[in-house]
């Protein structure tokens, strides 16, 4: 559950406002349903209200890095964390995709994230890792990241990926309607699962469970069980 846009461009949200979206439909989720949720922000007050509102995870598209009191607050309220790379706010974060080597600099990013969160208290158990497709990077550091996401294994933390329905997709496939690149996601949920992807943010979740599956009985192999 998020109130705030991170797409390339958008415009911040005050405290106030993002608490006025996100609080009520927690609420609701909550009470209706049994599923754990995400609070996806980059405040720590957000985090706080929405973890005491019934969410069980917040998500942090700056990798702890826009709010310095937000380790704190996730430690203090025993939520779990996806700590996500980004290179500026979403406003900012696509004027400079350029660097030496993507890959280790994203990992290196996260490195920091995952050890800012464990000083402040955050069990590393509770502690999951994005690359941030799609955030400061253009389509041949996307595609880079997607090529090496293994690499990413070297920090000992579950890795989300996140690439349903995004623009690098749209310029592969030379496909502009976001609602047209569902082969392109699928196939970047097949690459992940096979390149050690533990979570996956999708829009068509039932094609991409199905997709995942596959992938993991292939990747087992001969250990598969159903």
């Amino acid at each position: 559950v998020g109130g705030e846009s991170t797409r390339p461009g958008a415009p911040p949200v005050g405290i106030q406002e993002e608490l006025d979206r996100v609080l009520p439909v927690i609420e609701v989720l909550r009470r209706e349903i049994a599923v754990p949720l995400s609070i996806d922000t980059t405040k720590s007050a957000v985090a706080t209200a929405a973890v005491a509102a019934g969410a069980e995870f917040v998500n942090d598209v700056s990798g702890l890095t826009f709010d310095p009191g937000m380790a704190e607050s996730v430690a203090a309220c025993g939520a779990g964390l996806f700590a996500m790379h980004t290179r500026g706010r979403p406003d900012t974060m696509q004027a400079d995709t350029r660097y030496v080597d993507v890959v280790d600099e994203v990992r290196e990013s996260l490195r920091c994230s995952v050890a800012t969160a464990v000083a402040a208290g955050v069990a590393p158990e509770r502690i999951a890792i994005d690359p941030g497709i799609g955030f400061g990077k253009d389509v041949p550091g996307n595609l880079e990241l997607l090529r090496r996401l293994n690499e990413f294994s070297l920090l000992g933390r579950p890795i989300l990926l996140g690439t349903s329905r995004k623009s690098f997709i749209g310029r592969v496939l030379g496909q502009d309607d976001p609602l047209k690149r569902q082969s392109g996601t699928l196939a970047t949920v097949v690459l992940g699962v096979a390149a050690g992807a533990w979570l996956l943010r999708v829009h068509e979740v039932g094609p991409a469970r199905e997709a995942a599956l596959t992938a993991w009985a292939v990747c087992q192999g001969a250990k598969w069980r159903a």
